[in-house]
């Protein structure tokens, strides 16, 4: 007759058993690709990572350049020579939005301007079709402004015209145009 096996061996069995069943799905599934969340998917704010937890590393969005040194206070169009950048800044001071921009042959000298004269759509003087002109200086009987392409194109070479747009894609011509009342401060900075 053979001997029965006490329950307490065919639970221990059982366990050792489902345990290593359970770790060999651990290391396999380890080894498989992992899931990423969506952006739609990702807490607000306001929500706190529970206790003990780590934040999950977050993707690397560009740099934007600091707001120039020396660039006013209050209110403003900062546009940077040297950077071929425009920062939004509103009344607190903060930036509200930046992006570059593509540069005519004839640049403003560094100083403060202001918004003289908006139209909404015109041909610009290198032949291209243009909208949100903004204009704030004049250099040597240049006009100098902000515009975007209808197209959405950045400028062709100027092939040794003289010209005073300051290009922007169309998003941003957009932003600029809802920010930039007449009057409002551009400060040009090198």
């Amino acid at each position: 007759m053979a001997a029965r096996l006490p329950s307490w061996a065919w639970v221990t069995g059982l366990t050792a058993g489902a345990t290593a069943a359970v770790i060999a799905l651990a290391v396999q599934a380890d080894r498989g690709p992992h899931p990423t969340a969506s952006s739609a998917a990702r807490p607000s704010a306001t929500a706190s990572a529970p206790a003990g937890a780590h934040p999950s590393a977050k993707p690397k969005t560009p740099a934007v350049p600091a707001l120039p040194a020396g660039s006013g206070t209050g209110r403003r169009i900062v546009y940077s020579l040297g950077e071929k950048r425009v920062w939004l800044v509103d009344a607190a001071g903060k930036v509200a939005r930046s992006f570059p921009v593509w540069p005519g042959t004839v640049a403003p000298r560094p100083g403060s301007y202001s918004i003289t004269l908006r139209t909404q759509s015109l041909t610009g003087s290198d032949g291209t079709a243009v909208e949100h002109i903004m204009y704030f200086n004049k250099v040597s009987g240049v006009s100098i402004a902000f515009s975007n392409a209808l197209d959405g194109a950045s400028p062709p070479p100027a092939n040794g015209k003289k010209l005073g747009a300051v290009r922007l894609n169309k998003q941003n011509g957009s932003a600029l145009w809802d920010f930039g009342a007449k009057g409002t401060t551009v400060a040009v900075v090198s």
